[in-house]
């Protein structure tokens, strides 16, 4: 069922059915609050290092840094522990990596606490890039609880993407709040802690953890050949423009993280940092529930150009509230505007990769897309460290606007690779259904969550 017709035609109580019908399965509503709390963990890491940095160190420049060499080594790691899940399932990867993952993280903390020399932290945070994805392994568990019920599936993947907005407003200002109430270091050793435990709680529903035989890749012990053969999804023109206008995008989100919290600092209130940063993802809901019941009149391409357009329009606003010394009531309006143009250009960027790729090699274009982004925040979030130090308060929202403005530039440029229309196999991945349905939905939500 599509989700215009889903949201257009049903009625608020039949949707409350829905919802009450998805946590009738047993072991829903478990594994669903366990993830909930690993994801809720995984939104405020970001905040929580960056004050703990700055707040230790005095450089929002090492803090960058620092946030950038550990969003690197995620683009690469997150991407082989979802091939090993899909090897040998979900507990068996979690449960491991989630304690290992636990090491690097409070040992990052006792560097910073202890005094210990600013390459133990990037060795540290670089290491911290086993983190199990739960979003998206908890949208696979929806998928094979309902692999014949598509309007289930369709409500399941509604209420993930709700939980993740919900965790990326409240992760941030809770960082921040544990921050700057309790200890600096207050908020990472939280998020590692409620990090671990919800692991380890969601690995422990074997009931719902879909089975191996569902992936033939696994039954092998190795990658399908045939997909092989066809080599990389990056051969794909329209794939390479818009990996490199994710790559800007992303660069939007790492400036304005950092900027924000420099700009809150540099007044004298840093605490209101993580409210900012949970307008901007508030907006971003607002109009990714917007722009779902809207009925596409233009083909994708045409509304990918759009979206970038508006984002760009929009990110002048908090440059101009920042360079005007504008109070925290403005530049929150600002930012939450700002907010909006993004949810419309990610999703619709993700409809552009699904249909420009052929199913089989769907899987890897998305991860790729995943890598564009991250390597962006983490570039993004460097330059804007080292601005927010040796620039007047309010400079470093240039970043996120000129990143905009890049991002429409390329995508313009390669617009004529954005057509997938009489390319054999195109938009298979989206019509063939559970074929591809739970490994995309895992490979978009990481895609958001990791951009935030």
């Amino acid at each position: 069922m599509a989700p215009r017709a889903l949201f257009a035609s049903t009625p608020g109580p039949s949707l409350l059915v829905s919802y009450r019908r998805l946590f009738a399965a047993p072991g829903a509503a478990a594994f669903t609050l366990a993830g909930l709390l690993g994801r809720l963990a995984l939104s405020m890491t970001g905040v929580s290092l960056v004050v703990l940095i700055a707040e230790r160190r005095g450089s929002y420049g090492l803090a960058g840094t620092v946030a950038a060499a550990g969003l690197a080594t995620g683009a690469i790691g997150m991407p082989l522990i979802g091939r090993l899940v899909d090897r040998h399932g979900q507990a068996r990867v979690a449960v491991p990596a989630a304690l290992y993952n636990a090491v690097p993280l409070f040992g990052l903390v006792l560097c910073v606490r202890l005094g210990a020399p600013d390459w133990t932290l990037y060795a540290c945070w670089a290491a911290c890039a086993a983190a199990p994805n739960l979003g998206g392994m908890a949208r696979a568990r929806w998928a094979h609880l309902h692999h014949d019920d598509p309007a289930a599936r369709h409500v399941a993947n509604s209420l993930e993407q709700a939980l993740d907005e919900l965790c990326f407003m409240a992760g941030p200002v809770l960082g921040m709040l544990l921050c700057t109430t309790v200890a600096p270091e207050a908020g990472l050793l939280t998020a590692g802690t409620l990090g671990t435990t919800g692991t380890l709680l969601f690995a422990a529903q074997k009931r719902t953890e879909p089975p191996l035989a569902g992936h033939p890749t696994a039954r092998r012990g190795g990658a399908d050949p045939a997909v092989l053969r066809h080599g990389s999804p990056l051969r794909t023109p329209g794939l390479r423009v818009l990996v490199l206008t994710f790559l800007a995008t992303g660069a939007v989100f790492g400036s304005t993280e950092i900027t924000t919290v420099a700009y809150a600092d540099a007044l004298g209130h840093k605490p209101v940092a993580g409210g900012l940063l949970a307008l901007v993802a508030a907006g971003s809901c607002v109009a990714g529930l917007l722009f779902g019941l809207l009925a596409p009149r233009s083909a994708p391409g045409v509304r990918f150009l759009r979206g970038i357009a508006t984002m760009a329009a929009l990110l002048l606003l908090p440059l101009a509230a920042g360079l005007g010394g504008a109070g925290f009531g403005l530049l929150g309006l600002a930012l939450f505007a700002a907010g909006t143009g993004t949810a419309p250009t990610m999703v619709t960027g993700m409809t552009l990769v699904q249909e420009l790729l052929p199913q089989r090699q769907l899987n890897e274009g998305m991860a790729v897309a995943v890598s564009g982004i991250v390597i962006g925040i983490s570039a993004g979030a460097a330059i804007a460290g080292t601005v927010a130090e040796h620039a007047p308060p309010g400079t470093g929202y240039a970043l996120p606007a000129g990143a905009a403005g890049l991002a429409l530039l390329i995508a313009l440029a390669g617009r004529r690779h954005l057509a997938p229309g009489g390319r054999p196999g195109a938009g298979s991945a989206v019509a063939a259904g559970s074929g591809a349905g739970p490994r995309a939905a895992e490979n978009s939500e990481r895609t958001v969550s990791t951009a935030r």
